[in-house]
């Protein structure tokens, strides 16, 4: 197999059946239990759980995959936050509180495996294994957002690219800079809006900071034109540049970087000609994309698939 062929799918969230047509759509054949392609590999970015009818069929498709090496699976924040939610501290209390909000989060997901505890265990300890990023001579992948010097950091705290159930807890103490360099790389880069402004998030949570395209510029650019999600309604005036969180910009001479996570909607197409979000809002009727990746150092969109 060449190794630089990879197709990289995004976000899942429970939707195995449009996973199944998008992986046949791309010549990947269901053999000896597991989808499998002559030539290619997948990687996936992350959030295979939550919200969707089908988390058991997706977690047996994207394990099946990657325990008989056709594909590479990185963390989520869904998958991170699950981890937590299931994970014990040091004061016997879980990690992630069980409050209203996170047990509304995790439900579907708690409700397709209640009958499956044996299973669930399974997938539990599958997800420790988890990597946080993938990077390969041609390519780079993240769920969220890549930042040179947070993937540094992490590289200094972590063996490999994996965190371990011994660093969990540090990584859910707001105050450390674990929990900073994990939130940056699983759920992007936030920043803060003007004081008194808020806007409702996909949940409908009122939000005070706008995840921002860690990958554009910010001088001369609005809060609007840094914003990731364009239906999100936030302030156009000029954001000041020299902001901490805006720097560390990706570099347009870096190697491409593949990520997930904010819920695009609308045609997919690459952001620039070495960065692309592959979340298309699956699981709010959007659309599940993947990238057909050979090798190149410019991104195309006629390498863009997708099914709906």
């Amino acid at each position: 197999m060449n190794f630089t062929d990879f197709d990289i799918i995004g976000d899942i969230h429970g939707h195995a059946t449009e996973l199944m047509v998008l992986l046949n759509k791309m010549g990947y054949e269901l053999s000896n239990g597991y989808y499998q392609h002559p030539t290619r590999k997948v990687l996936f970015v992350g959030d295979y759980i939550d919200r969707g009818p089908e988390i058991r069929e997706v977690l047996g498709i994207v394990k099946g995959m990657t325990d008989n090496d056709q594909a590479i699976a990185l963390m989520g924040n869904h998958e991170y936050n699950c981890l937590c939610f299931n994970t014990k501290g040091s004061d016997g209390d879980y990690l992630r509180k069980h409050t209203q909000k996170n047990i509304h989060q995790h439900k579907v997901t708690i409700d397709q495996f209640k009958n499956y505890q044996e299973d669930w265990n399974i997938y539990l300890d599958w997800m420790w294994n988890l990597p946080l990023w993938y990077d390969s001579t041609s390519f780079r992948a993240v769920h969220a957002c890549w930042s040179e010097s947070v993937i540094a950091s992490l590289q200094s705290r972590l063996e490999g690219t994996k965190l371990s159930r011994e660093l969990i807890e540090e990584s859910c103490n707001e105050e450390s800079d674990l929990f900073e360099w994990i939130e940056t790389t699983l759920k992007g880069k936030e920043l803060p809006l003007p004081e008194g402004i808020t806007f409702p998030d996909k949940d409908g949570h009122p939000r005070s900071n706008v995840r921002i395209k860690w990958w554009m510029k910010p001088e001369n650019t609005t809060y609007g034109e840094l914003k990731v999600n364009p239906e999100y309604d936030v302030p156009d005036v000029l954001v000041d540049p020299n902001h901490p969180i805006l720097a560390d910009v990706y570099a347009e001479e870096a190697k491409p970087v593949f990520f997930g996570h904010y819920w695009l909607r609308g045609t997919p197409s690459i952001y620039r000609s070495n960065v692309c979000c592959l979340d298309y809002s699956v699981a709010k009727k959007g659309k599940l994309v993947a990238y057909r990746y050979a090798g190149e150092r410019i991104l195309s969109n006629s390498n863009l698939t997708w099914c709906s």
